[in-house]
C-alpha cells in the first residue's frame, strides 16, 4: 500500500512524486494550498497522511501532531522557524530539512543584489528609461576593491559568497558567535562583534536564520551605526530586519541602499519603501531548476527512511 504525503510546497510539488519513485518508494502525494495551516491539518487528517512537506510560510504547530497520524515532517528548505520543534520532539515526530540544497543559488543571488545596490543599477536604469543620460549619482559610488563586506551569520551560503568575492579584493568581516576564528580565517574573514561589523561594513550581507536572538536584530540603533554609504542585502529571513527601521534609515539617508529577497511579511501588503536604490526580489534566492530537483530528492530520501524504520540523513534536531 502506498504511503500518503501531503505537501504545501509548490516549488517541489511536481517533482516530489518522481523523487519517491526513483528510489522505489511508493507514495501518493497530495498538494494543498501553501500558508494555510487549517487546510494542511484537514488534508493530513482526512487522508491519513504518513508525512507532510511544508514551505517556509506554512505553520506547523501542535495541532498537526494531535489531530493527524503524521509520522514525519519535511521542511522543503533550510529554515525551520515555521515549525514547532518543541512540540514535534514532545510527540516523537522527526523533522527533516534540506540544509545545503541552495547554497550556490543564495550566494550568487546575494552577490547580484550587493553589486546592483553598490553600483546603483536601479536608479541608473530608471534614469535612462526616463530619457536621461548623465552620471548624477546622488550618493557617490566608491571603488569596490576599497570596500569592506560584512557577513551577519557565516553558514554555508555565506562561506560560498566569501569564495565568490575573493577576486574583488574586499576586506571581509563576520559576526557569528557559532563559528570559530580558524574557520573564518580559512575564508579570509575576520571575526568581529556586532557593533564593529555594523560600523565598518560598506556592504552588509544578511544570511542569518530567524531565531529569538536574531529577530529584529537590525533595528533603528543598528542602522544608526552604519556608514551613510553602506548597502544592506537580506537573503536570510525577513524577520531579522525591523522593516520600519530600515525604511526610515533609507529615507533619512543613514544608509545608501538595500537588496531585499525576503520580507517579514510575504507576500507584502505594501512595499516597505519606494527608495530608488532598493532592489526587491520575491524570495527567489534559493531558485534554480537544479536546486528544486535536489530539494525534492533529499526530502524524498529522508522521508522514505523514516517511514521504513530508518534514520534520516538531515534531522533538524541532532538527537533524532
Amino acid at each position: 500500500m502506498a504511503h500518503r504525503v501531503v505537501t504545501t510546497d509548490t516549488k517541489t510539488a511536481e517533482v516530489l512524486p518522481e523523487a519517491f519513485t526513483w528510489q522505489g518508494f511508493d507514495a501518493d502525494v497530495q498538494v494543498v494550498e501553501e500558508g494555510d495551516e487549517e487546510r494542511l491539518v484537514r488534508a493530513a487528517a482526512a487522508g491519513d497522511a504518513d508525512a507532510v512537506v511544508v514551505d517556509a510560510g506554512t505553520p506547523v504547530t501542535e495541532r498537526l501532531f494531535t489531530e493527524t497520524p503524521v509520522r514525519v515532517v519535511g521542511r522543503a528548505g533550510v529554515g525551520v522557524d515555521n515549525v514547532a520543534l518543541g512540540a514535534a520532539r514532545e510527540y516523537g515526530i522527526p523533522v527533516v530539512n534540506v540544509p545545503d540544497y541552495c547554497t550556490e543559488e543564495v550566494a550568487t543571488h546575494a552577490l547580484s543584489l550587493l553589486l546592483s545596490t553598490w553600483r546603483r543599477l536601479g536608479p541608473y536604469d530608471d534614469h535612462v528609461q526616463n530619457g536621461g543620460w548623465s552620471r548624477d549619482p546622488g550618493v557617490p559610488v566608491g571603488r569596490l576593491s576599497n570596500a569592506t563586506l560584512g557577513f551577519l551569520s557565516f553558514g554555508a551560503s555565506a562561506r560560498r559568497l566569501a569564495e565568490l568575492v575573493r577576486g574583488f579584493d574586499l576586506e571581509g568581516l563576520a559576526y557569528d558567535p557559532h563559528v570559530d576564528d580558524p574557520t573564518l580565517a580559512e575564508y579570509g574573514v575576520e571575526g568581529v562583534e556586532l557593533e564593529p561589523l555594523l560600523r565598518r561594513s560598506d556592504l552588509l550581507a544578511l544570511l542569518a536564520p530567524l531565531t529569538p536572538q536574531t529577530r529584529g536584530l537590525l533595528d533603528e540603533s543598528a542602522f544608526g551605526l552604519m556608514k551613510r554609504s553602506a548597502v544592506v542585502v537580506n537573503v536570510g529571513r525577513g524577520g531579522v530586519v525591523d522593516t520600519d527601521a530600515l525604511a526610515a534609515a533609507l529615507d533619512a539617508g543613514e544608509i545608501a541602499g538595500a537588496g531585499l529577497d525576503v520580507l517579514d511579511q510575504e507576500p507584502p501588503s505594501s512595499l516597505p519603501t519606494a527608495h530608488p536604490n532598493v532592489v526587491y526580489t520575491p524570495h527567489v534566492g534559493w531558485y534554480s531548476e537544479e536546486a528544486i530537483r535536489e530539494c525534492a530528492d533529499t526530502l524524498a530520501t529522508d522521508i522514505a527512511r523514516v517511514l521504513t524504520g530508518g534514520d534520516p540523513d538531515h534531522p533538524v534536531d541532532p538527537g533524532w
